[in-house]
């Protein structure tokens, strides 16, 4: 019987009672060693009528194990596994050993949990209990905490116990937390009273243990010398309850402890194992009877279980070194092949020094784990084969093996660790590839380009053996380069790209030296030629089926598109590479991929669609730990929201994007943050306070390197500078940018670069740039900026007194705007409308713009044709949810129904 607890039961009822109404929760119950969170759980469980129960324990012997608390949890719900998408039930079954493994996205596991969840939920509520859950594997907590997260809408409660202090998926992990103190007066007394200690030591008892249930039940056992512990506040618990186990399990027989500290190194208690182990150590498992008489552990239906996770820590932590190797042999000598993994750990626990059989059996689980994406568990398996490996340089290649596993598993600290501690005993091609995944990281997390420099260096040093490899270094050396501003170092490395693929010819190396060469050439202001080798790396794709379906190639697919900023060039590249890593769970690459997808969008008529999908870029990147993206996504919706006059939000997004990029290195996305700055001042009518920032980024291009005339704000600078009487330095900054733009030769700048020219000319050659500026503007999707030159050249007019042609303009310009939600232009274009004699009526907002961004990905998504349950594989939320933010949806569009959904994105 649980005795007091009534806030504990009351939270515990509660989410229960809300998740069988249909609203899913999640409960963290932290407390010290003993506090009755075990106890809590045996509650919930009890008191979970109507629900299905999924129940699993972390252990420590199984932290290492791929998935083995997933396994656990999930086993009795396996059956649901067919009515989730294809792509999600092979990456579970991969992952829990049930089908053939393939190394993905280690968030794939997540979204499959989450499917899998809300596929039992519809059959009836469910009741999810973890105990010890800073014990799991790294692997199941990060499945179960992704699933977690995304639990909105369905019947599922979900309750974990972890102990104070211990780390978990809990941190940082904006769950709900309920903290486990001890047990008050009378509940205390309640219990001891069950017990035989006396009364009068009763106070005594409670005040040395602070109400700790377990410490109570322990020392109330021999409390004779109680009454001479102090009494002012309460003791450490956890060295009195070990101390106590420790005494009991020392009056045992030798044969029972010595078959204690067996049962302590084994995995999950198997009667069966522990007795063929105990047969080799010529003991017999019925020796233990005293153990289980003294109630330090059970035996039960073929299993053995310690009374208490700190009964097993106890007797394992005291055991003579000698002792607890000879256990771990005798286990790894009787498990069965199913238990490979597990063999592979006893073998290295009984290892003193180098061990070639162990290492071997290490080196191999941690491949085994890798392929089944638990890549948390292969860096520990690697690291540990290291430190059992017979000559330095294997030990180097195991550790760089096992910081590659945790740079998948998102460790970038434990990465780096790993990687300074194989490098001094590192052979040369294993200390380049150190340097390449020191580079890497560098990229995603700074500083930038140092990364990029540790990337160039490691291509040469790979080029005459893996020349194709060096290729592909050399690319990623580029696009840093073009992140921190080092054009130099860009041009340098494209290069040398180029280079390597003549000598080496293949579609791949061809396709990254293209791609380099694009990007270094259009950065550092040869637009045309970069232009040319840009197209060029799309061709190569696009004729190659090897590289367009190779799933790590769809986030280079996406850059063509932003580079060239011609029509459609590419853009099927990248929406392609988009739907793949969606319908393969790979959300470790949308960041990567909803980024540059965000920013074609916004650069069309799509800005709504670009406002969800910055919103789930930037997410997913806080989610998953890539700070380069973060900083990029914060940087794309700053400047959206500047263009839509959303002043706060875009202060308030800028400034983060802009600390982001100072502390990792990136010039580039800070360059963006000060444009949304001044995107903003110009858009509020306010030239002077624009002019500034814009000078500044300017500034800050050049101090970079970066000369690429489409992230130059030169036509911004000219707007501004003509509205404040500043005419020569708007001429003289046109004339700048004209020759930049016809140096690229690319529709986009060049439209721009026309308009420029347009503002600044005498009136009698006004109108005929104005005309080549619109037809320019025809070649690109950037309604945006058709729109402004719509409204400057509706502007100029009405200044020429052309008032009826002016209008015509202006209507253009005003209806796109509109379109778009370009508020603050749409009301220039009306104030100029109005100085022609025509009023516009202001246009009421669209109900579109009520919705939130994940409300509004749900509605594109179901708008296109998706069933409810593909847009929840697309969104990575259960079907439930989706529903529920439909349900909004329709009360915020006033509509009842998916025609009339369709409908409503149809108009816009």
């Amino acid at each position: 019987m649980l005795l007091g607890r009534d806030e504990e039961r009351l939270a515990l009822d509660r989410l229960f009672a809300e998740a069988r109404d249909g609203r899913s929760g999640a409960l963290g119950i932290v407390g010290e060693p003993g506090i009755g969170k075990t106890a809590l759980l045996d509650y919930a469980a009890a008191g979970a009528d109507g629900m299905r129960v999924l129940r699993a324990r972390g252990i420590e012997s199984e932290a290492e194990v791929p998935f083995a608390g997933l396994a656990e949890l999930l086993r009795p719900a396996l059956n649901a596994l067919d009515r989730i998408p294809e792509p999600q039930a092979a990456a579970l079954a991969g992952a829990l050993a049930l089908a053939p493994a393939t190394a993905g996205d280690r968030f794939a596991i997540g979204a499959a949990t989450l499917s899998l969840l809300s596929a039992c939920a519809d059959d009836e509520p469910l009741a999810l209990l973890v105990d010890d859950a800073h014990l799991l594997d790294g692997s199941s907590a990060g499945a179960l905490l992704f699933a977690a997260r995304r639990l909105i809408a369905d019947r599922v409660a979900i309750v974990l116990t972890v102990r104070e202090g211990e780390p978990s998926l809990l941190d940082g992990a904006d769950l709900r937390l309920l903290h486990v103190v001890g047990l008050g007066r009378t509940a205390a007394t309640e219990l001891l009273a069950e017990t035989n200690a006396p009364t009068a030591a009763f106070e005594r008892l409670y005040l040395a243990t602070g109400g700790n249930p377990l410490a109570l039940l322990e020392l109330a056992r021999d409390s004779e010398p109680v009454p001479a512990l102090p009494g002012e506040a309460p003791v450490p618990i956890s060295a009195h309850i070990a101390a106590a186990f420790l005494g009991r399990s020392g009056r045992l027989p030798g044969a029972a402890r010595r078959l204690l500290v067996l049962a302590s190194a084994s995995d999950g208690g198997d009667l069966a194992v522990l007795a063929r182990a105990a047969e080799s150590l010529s003991l017999h498992i019925d020796e233990l009877a005293p153990a289980e008489a003294a109630g330090l552990v059970s035996m039960a239906d073929g299993k053995l279980e310690f009374r208490h996770p700190l009964v097993r820590s106890a007797v394992y932590s005291e055991a003579p070194p000698a002792r607890r190797r000879a256990a771990h042999a005798a286990l790894a000598a009787v498990l069965p092949d199913r238990d490979i993994d597990r063999r592979a750990w006893h073998l290295a626990a009984a290892s003193v020094g180098p061990d070639a059989r162990a290492c071997a059996a290490l080196e191999q689980a941690g491949a085994r784990a890798r392929e089944r994406s638990a890549y948390a568990v292969a860096s520990a398996a690697l690291e540990r084969s290291a430190q059992l490996s017979a000559t330095p340089s294997e030990g180097a290649r195991l550790r760089y093996e096992a910081a590659d596993a945790a740079s998948l598993a998102g460790d970038m600290n434990r990465t780096v660790a790993l990687l300074d501690d194989a490098q001094p005993h590192a052979d040369g091609l294993t200390d380049a590839h150190i340097d390449h995944l020191r580079g890497r990281v560098a990229l995603r997390r700074g500083p930038v380009a140092e990364g990029t420099a540790l990337i160039a260096r490691a291509a040469e040093r790979v080029a005459d053996s893996e020349p194709e490899l060096a290729v592909v270094m050399l690319a990623q050396a580029v696009h840093g380069g073009f992140y921190s501003g080092d054009t130099r170092a860009m041009l340098a490395a494209a290069d040398r790209a180029r280079e390597l693929a003549t000598a080496h010819d293949s579609h791949r190396a061809r396709f990254f030296a293209a791609l380099a060469e694009g990007q270094a050439l259009i950065a550092a202001g040869q637009g045309d030629v970069g232009a040319h080798a840009m197209r060029r790396a799309v061709a190569t794709l696009e004729i190659s089926d090897d590289l367009r379906d190779d799933p790590w190639l769809r986030v280079w697919a996406t850059l063509a598109p932003l580079w060239l900023r011609e029509g459609n060039a590419g853009r099927g590249l990248l929406e392609r590479a988009f739907d793949q890593a969606r319908d393969l769970a790979a959300v470790g690459a949308l960041p990567i991929l909803l980024h540059p997808l965000a920013r074609h969008q916004a650069t069309t008529d799509q800005w709504q669609a670009a406002e969800s999908s910055y919103d789930e870029a930037i997410r997913l990147a806080r989610e998953t730990g890539q700070d380069v993206e973060l900083a990029a996504s914060l940087a794309g919706l700053a400047w959206l929201h500047a263009r839509q006059g959303r002043e706060a939000s875009c202060r308030t997004l800028a400034a983060e994007a802009a600390a982001l990029c100072a502390d990792l290195g990136i010039g580039l996305y800070g360059a963006w943050a000060i444009q949304a700055l001044g995107d903003l001042e110009l858009a509020l009518g306010r030239p002077a306070e624009a002019a500034v920032h814009h000078e500044a980024q300017l500034h800050k291009l050049r101090s970079l390197g970066i000369a690429d005339v489409d992230v130059s704000p030169a036509p911004e600078l000219v707007e501004s500078y003509l509205r404040l009487g500043r005419a020569e330095e708007a001429a003289a900054t046109a004339a700048d940018y004209r020759v930049a733009a016809e140096s690229k030769a690319q529709p986009w700048a060049l439209a721009r670069a026309r308009r420029c020219d347009a503002a600044v000319a005498e009136p009698a050659a006004t109108e005929a740039l104005f005309k080549q500026s619109l037809a320019l503007h025809a070649r690109t999707p950037d309604v945006f900026e058709t729109a402004r030159t719509h409204l400057a050249y509706g502007a100029r007019l009405r200044r020429m007194r052309k008032r009826v042609r002016a209008r015509e303009q202006l209507r253009a310009a005003l209806e796109d705007f509109d379109r778009l939600g370009a508020a603050p232009w749409a009301d220039q274009a009306r104030i100029e409308l109005a100085a022609t004699g025509e009023t516009a009526r202001r246009r009421d907002a669209s109900t579109l713009d009520d919705l939130t961004p994940q409300e509004l990905q749900i509605a594109r998504l179901l708008a296109a044709g998706k069933t409810t349950r593909e847009a929840a594989a697309a969104a990575f939320l259960s079907p439930k949810t989706v529903e529920y933010h439909l349900g909004h949806v329709y009360l915020k569009l006033a509509i009842n129904s998916r025609e009339e959904l369709t409908a409503a994105f149809n108009r816009t």
